[in-house]
């Protein structure tokens, strides 16, 4: 683990983090936007994707945090840090901010309903950065080293 590497991960952690707890903060102000494929607008998921889980309540708060902090571990442990610091700061704060919101407002925070052509599930920018990180780790994993 570098300096580089250690930095680079904080700054991306702290930056998925606070872009996505800024634009959660426009939609908790009551900003909404309607168009024929898109709708922008306030809801509150009380499990994980597709709200599976929600039975489980407070509860799944401290076990995604629990989660996240075996991630971290393994992550520090296995000397993961150095290769995949960005992708990996993206995907922890895109967590932390979902668990955040778990805690202030006792659901995520979600506002993007696509509704064209069919019905997906109610997603934010955290669940894409979730995504894109996992994409990236994926092909950095396959790439030649």
């Amino acid at each position: 683990m570098t300096l580089r590497s250690t930095l680079g991960f904080l700054a991306a952690l702290v930056a998925v983090f606070a872009a996505d707890q800024a634009v959660k903060h426009l939609f908790l102000s009551g900003w909404r936007w309607e168009s024929r494929c898109i709708s922008l607008h306030l809801v509150f998921n009380r499990g994980v994707a597709f709200s599976m889980f929600a039975f489980l309540g407070p509860w799944l708060k401290w076990i995604q945090l629990l989660l996240l902090g075996g991630v971290l571990a393994f992550v520090l442990r296995g000397g993961y840090l150095r290769r995949y610091a960005l992708p990996l700061g993206m995907l922890l704060g895109a967590g932390l901010s979902n668990i955040a919101d778990r805690f202030m407002h006792g659901g995520v925070v979600d506002y993007v309903d696509w509704h064209c052509g069919f019905d997906f599930a109610v997603f934010n920018f955290a669940d894409v950065t979730i995504d894109f990180a996992v994409l990236w780790i994926l092909i950095l994993n396959f790439k030649k080293k």
